[in-house]
């Protein structure tokens, strides 16, 4: 049994590894899955096209060379249920955090992806920003995301993260690590 157990594990791994070598790198260096979103990058218009689909805005902060955001690519989105959820619940950008593409934010401000990204206090690659599920009445996306996820996680938290945000547990008492913590805890029972 463990022998199956091992073979099944192994195949897995190598059918991951398959689908990442799949995932095309663009002109600009980053990954570009089927699930990405090519927009005009008006948070506005992005936002509503996002509710018109019923799902949620997410933007993906990434850089040419970063060995993180290919670790993601090629170790956690190409998990099924992440697949599923990234093309099914969520509308995804790519914001490269040193382009020169113009980003509009909510408030209407326009800059290059580089100064946007700087304005929002983005810092890191990959850094995932969840937008609230309504336009916000003034501010900025800094102002009105719902959660900010800087950083390459394993496939169980960023899963769990994506599934967070989908039932709205920002709006309520329990920290996502509290979260996370009871989640791994009931598939242990």
């Amino acid at each position: 049994m463990e022998f199956r157990k091992l073979i099944l594990t192994a195949l897995s791994g190598l059918m991951l590894a398959f689908s990442a070598q799949a995932t095309p790198v663009g002109e600009d260096g980053l990954h570009k899955p089927d699930w990405l979103v090519e927009t005009f990058r008006d948070m506005r218009d992005d936002l509503e096209d996002a509710q018109a689909q019923g799902k949620r805005l997410l933007l993906m902060f990434e850089q040419r060379g970063c060995i993180y955001c290919t670790r993601m690519h090629e170790n956690v989105y190409p998990d099924p249920e992440i697949t599923r959820m990234l093309t099914e619940d969520f509308m995804v950008v790519q914001i490269n955090l040193f382009g020169n593409i113009p980003v509009t934010d909510f408030d209407g401000t326009t800059l290059d992806e580089r100064d946007m990204a700087r304005r929002w206090g983005i810092v890191f690659t990959p850094t995932l920003v969840f937008a609230p599920e309504a336009m916000p009445e003034s501010g900025s996306l800094r102002d009105s995301a719902v959660m900010t996820m800087p950083g390459a996680f394993e496939r169980g938290t960023t899963r769990l993260m994506l599934q967070w945000v989908l039932e709205k547990g920002y709006e309520g008492d329990e920290h996502f690590q509290h979260y996370v913590a009871r989640m791994l805890q009931a598939r242990s029972d």
